[in-house]
This record gives C-alpha cells, structure tokens and sequence, in this order.
C-alpha cells in the first residue's frame, strides 16, 4: 500500500515569519499538534506543540515578538507519496517520529502521515504495534 492511500491530504502550513501565538492558535483552532512550516511553498520545517512549550515557554520567550523560525525543527525527515507504507513506519520507527511530511515527486508537501493513519487505514494492528512500541522508547542517547 502506498503512502497517498492512507495518508492526510489536507495539510495546514505555517509561515517560518509568523508569531508562536498564530501558530499555537492554528494548532488549536485545527485540533492538530504540529504544522509544517513552509515558505515560497517550499517545506523548510516543522514546528509541534511540544516545540512551542520546551523551546520557547519554557525560555521565557514572547509568543507574540518570537517566531516559528526561531523555535521550528529545520532537519526534514520526510517521505514520497509512492513509497510504501512499510517503509514510511520504518523511518518513524528509526527517527522516533510520530508524524512524517508526504512530498510529491515534484518536492512539494502533499500530506502528513502520522502514527494514528498508520493504526487506523492501514489495518496491521501488527505492525501499528510494533511502530508505537518503538516510537514511544525513550529518546536513544549518544554517548
């Protein structure tokens, strides 16, 4: 099974110049926990409710003079609409990801696939198994 079968197509994306409070407002006003951060629809990045809480509330920052940019995870791990299921479960696997960007081939954003497409659409209760078990390990440190 392909990617674009199960994934979510309707993608909300922030700008990288908007302020925390409107990306914290279109999380909730979305009931979603992360948004994509894009520019010139380009996909620069990702930002997550966790981001927003640990990388700029616990600092002490503004949400209204600070931005995406500034708290936002710049290393993009994504996968292809045509890759197989398997292989996007097993990324989210190794990286202890919970939510993957969907790209076309052209390199645009296309969807997200996150933990619950994988356990509800894709029918392994398996392999939805093992991806959460995994997922959810304690982060692996670096000695």
């Amino acid at each position: 099974m392909q990617l674009r079968q199960i994934m979510t197509h309707a993608v909300h994306a922030i700008s990288p110049e908007a302020s925390l409070r409107q990306a914290a407002q279109e999380m909730k006003s979305c009931d979603i926990g992360a948004l994509p951060v894009c520019q010139h629809d380009k996909l620069i990045g990702f930002i997550t409710d966790r981001d927003i809480a640990v990388r700029a509330v616990a600092e002490g920052r503004n949400p209204d003079s600070s931005y995406v940019s500034d708290v936002m995870t710049p290393d993009l791990i994504y996968c292809y609409e045509d890759e197989d299921v398997a292989q996007a479960a097993e990324l989210m696997e190794e990286m202890q990801i919970r939510r993957l960007p969907v790209m076309g081939r052209d390199n645009r954003l296309v969807g997200i696939v996150s933990l619950g497409d994988l356990a509800i659409r894709q029918r392994d209760e398996q392999l939805s198994g093992e991806i959460l078990g995994q997922v959810s390990q304690p982060a692996r440190t670096h000695a």
